[in-house]
């Protein structure tokens, strides 16, 4: 590493093969950030985020791509939590997510949890573009602090766009700096671990899913567009993907 950080990207496009099957012309990464094809499941490609380095760490820039071309499916997770840390260099660790949907295809990203540990300062930015036809499950879940731990500072903003529209832009702030109120009753109200869920589909245009509470700590809400935003808060990471995976098969 050297004074200004580490700077990874990694690169993802998976297009329809033609068989009924989806290939992955382009599965590129450097540094910190690897990628690794595993099984999938019918016409479905898999890939797997796999951190070969700690971080991000201070003053870090990492960079994830993915483009998913008319025709193929695709679905990213990771192999473990991604734990922002404090580093030598000095600045915020910097974590951009880039993807792109085109029409009849689809993604499901769902990566593990991302854990701010004391000391550290990430900004995660994720910027969603989809087309009319296109279909999308995204999870971001965050733990703030490990056990028995403060949080570090954590930014997160979320961008979704279908058909060049802006149907979800939103930023959640939290940690030491972070603007008053991000602990207080109207934002996590004393829990340490937060997710969503944005599940976009066309069907979703003609028929809206209805504003609801579903159990103690989450809600579903439609958005302005063919896509739905479940959001969550929960005491651990074990119950706060219990809420979403079962706000999940209440959606779909």
């Amino acid at each position: 590493m050297n004074s200004s950080g580490v700077r990874s990207v990694a690169r993802i496009v998976a297009r329809d093969d033609g068989r009924g099957g989806t290939a992955l012309p382009v599965l590129e990464s450097d540094g910190p950030l690897a990628l690794r094809r595993t099984r999938g499941s019918g016409a479905e490609a898999r890939v797997m985020l796999v951190g070969a380095m700690s971080g991000p760490l201070g003053g870090d820039h990492f960079t994830v791509r993915a483009r998913v071309e008319e025709g193929a499916r695709l679905s990213v997770g990771s192999a473990a939590a991604t734990i922002a840390l404090p580093g030598q260099a000095k600045g915020e660790a910097r974590y951009d997510v880039r993807l792109d949907v085109a029409d009849h295809a689809e993604l499901h990203w769902t990566p593990e949890q991302l854990i701010s540990a004391k000391g550290s300062d990430l900004h995660v930015t994720t910027r969603v573009d989809l087309a009319p036809a296109s279909r999308l499950l995204l999870r971001e879940e965050q733990v703030l602090g490990r056990a028995g731990e403060e949080p570090g500072r954590l930014t997160s903003r979320l961008t979704v766009r279908v058909a060049e529209r802006v149907v979800l832009d939103q930023e959640l702030a939290c940690g030491p700096g972070a603007p008053g109120g991000w602990d207080g009753p109207a934002v996590l109200a004393g829990h340490r671990t937060v997710g969503q869920l944005v599940v976009v589909r066309p069907e979703f245009g003609a028929d809206p899913v209805t504003a609801r509470v579903l159990g103690e700590g989450a809600s579903v809400v439609p958005l302005a567009g063919p896509a739905a935003l479940v959001t969550a808060v929960a005491p651990d990471a074990l119950r706060l993907r219990r809420l979403l995976d079962e706000a999940l098969t209440s959606l779909l």
